[in-house]
């Protein structure tokens, strides 16, 4: 069973800042990452990443630049800004907060 679009929809840019806070990637990198921590339930998808890549950077919250593989091949990589780190914080206690209230409206006991 895999994670309905719909539930990770605006998470994608804290996903995205949580896997640059460690290093600099790749789009390519980063949803294979995505895939393999997720046990394969959350797929995202190229069109997603680089759309969200591009927000985050004209947010001023990431940077890319050309790196060179041993193999020839050229890949742009995202470097997480300072402005970056602090919106990953923000977008974590966001979601922190959010999974609190969800947990609480989903339990069955907090309905009856």
């Amino acid at each position: 069973m895999s994670i309905a679009g719909d539930l990770i929809r605006g998470h994608t840019e804290a996903i995205i800042l949580a896997r640059l806070m460690q290093q600099d990637s790749y789009g390519y990198e980063i949803g294979k990452a995505v895939s393999q921590k997720s046990g394969g339930k959350l797929e995202l998808k190229e069109a997603t990443l680089y759309t969200a890549f591009r927000r985050l950077e004209q947010g001023g919250f990431v940077t890319s630049y050309w790196g060179s593989e041993a193999s020839g091949a050229r890949r742009r990589y995202y470097a997480i800004t300072d402005a970056g780190r602090a919106e990953y914080h923000r977008l974590l206690e966001e979601w922190q907060d959010t999974k609190t209230i969800m947990d609480k409206l989903l339990r069955a006991e907090a309905i009856l």
